[in-house]
């Protein structure tokens, strides 16, 4: 089954920069679209990047853009979140999702890495 694997999280200071990693395992990775989505404390799900297939087409909150950047390797079966200029409004949760490029119904989740920014 597919697997999703997050890592990369941590303690940060305002301004500074984390890459967080998401390796599926399980499928062929170049079948999955794939997005960073972040869950602060006592707030909704909220959806940070996404990246096609080939990675020809990228998508951000406005909240992010700018700073953060989103990628992929396909030959590692890996997504990758570049986070720069970290806010202490950063702070989540940063969970990634794969999306079966032939039913957005069929997708699964990893089970999330702790960002912390401090102020």
């Amino acid at each position: 089954q597919v697997q999703l694997v997050e890592s990369g999280g941590g303690l940060v200071q305002a301004g500074g920069s984390l890459r967080l990693s998401c390796v599926l395992s399980g499928a062929p990775f170049s079948d999955y679209s794939m997005a960073w989505y972040r869950q602060a404390p006592g707030k909704a799900s909220e959806f940070v990047a996404y990246i096609s297939r080939t990675g020809e087409s990228t998508n951000y909150a406005e909240s992010v853009k700018g700073r953060f950047t989103i990628s992929r390797d396909n030959a590692k079966n890996t997504a990758y979140l570049q986070m720069s200029s970290l806010k202490p409004e950063d702070t989540a949760i940063y969970l990634c999702k794969a999306t079966y490029y032939s039913s957005i119904n069929n997708y699964h989740w990893g089970q999330g890495t702790q960002v912390t920014v401090s102020s």
